[in-house]
C-alpha cells in the first residue's frame, strides 16, 4: 500500500492533509558532530601552542634575568679590579708615597662606587634617623640630643635603597643640660 492509499483509508473520502514529519537523516547530525569536533581539536591545539609559547617565555625571562645579573657583576668586578692593581703598586712603593697613594686609590674606588649607583650617606652632624644610621654609641657632648657626632663606618645607599646602615655615635646632649 503506498501513501496515497493509507491516507485515502485513514480519512475516507475526505481530503485529508497529512503532513510528513521529517525523519532525522543520519549524516547532517554525524557531519555537525565531526565540525564541532574539528573545531574543539583546533581549539585545544591552539591552547597548547599558546601554552607551550608562555612556558618557553618564562624560561627565556629567567635566562635572560640570569645573563643581565652575570654582565652586571662582570662589569662591577672589572672596575673593582682596578682598585686591587692600585692597591699592589701602592704596597711596593715605598712608605713616604703610601699615604697619598692610599688617598688616590680611596678616589678611584669612590668614583667606581658612584659609577654603578652606590653613593655613600652623609651622617656627621645630621640628625639621627634610624632609616639611615644605626646608633653604636650615645655620647655626652656639646651639640644637641640627637645629632651624630662621629660616624665609624660610613652607610651606603644603591640607587636609593639603604645597602649598609652608617654606624654611628649619637650625642645625648650637654652634661649640665642633664643635670638642671
Amino acid at each position: 500500500m503506498d501513501d496515497a492509499e493509507r491516507s485515502t483509508e485513514l480519512c475516507g473520502d475526505q481530503d485529508c492533509n497529512l503532513t510528513e514529519i521529517p525523519q532525522p537523516d543520519g549524516p547532517p547530525v554525524k557531519s555537525e558532530l565531526d565540525e564541532q569536533k574539528k573545531a574543539y581539536a583546533e581549539l585545544n591545539d591552539q591552547f597548547l601552542r599558546l601554552a607551550a609559547d608562555f612556558e618557553n617565555f618564562k624560561k627565556r625571562s629567567v635566562r635572560d634575568r640570569e645573563i643581565y645579573i652575570s654582565l652586571a657583576n662582570e662589569r662591577f668586578a672589572i672596575d673593582i679590579l682596578e682598585v686591587l692593581d692600585n692597591f699592589e703598586r701602592a704596597l711596593k712603593a715605598d712608605d713616604a708615597h703610601l699615604r697619598e697613594g692610599i688617598g688616590q686609590i680611596q678616589q678611584l674606588l669612590d668614583a667606581q662606587l658612584v659609577r654603578n649607583g652606590v653613593t655613600a650617606i652623609d651622617a656627621l652632624k645630621k640628625q639621627f634617623d634610624p632609616a639611615e644610621h644605626e646608633a653604636i654609641a650615645h655620647v655626652v657632648s656639646d651639640e644637641t640630643a640627637g645629632t651624630v657626632i662621629d660616624v665609624v663606618a660610613r652607610g651606603y645607599r644603591m640607587n636609593d635603597k639603604v645597602i649598609r646602615y652608617a654606624k654611628v655615635a649619637v650625642s645625648k646632649g650637654n652634661q649640665k643640660d642633664q643635670e638642671v
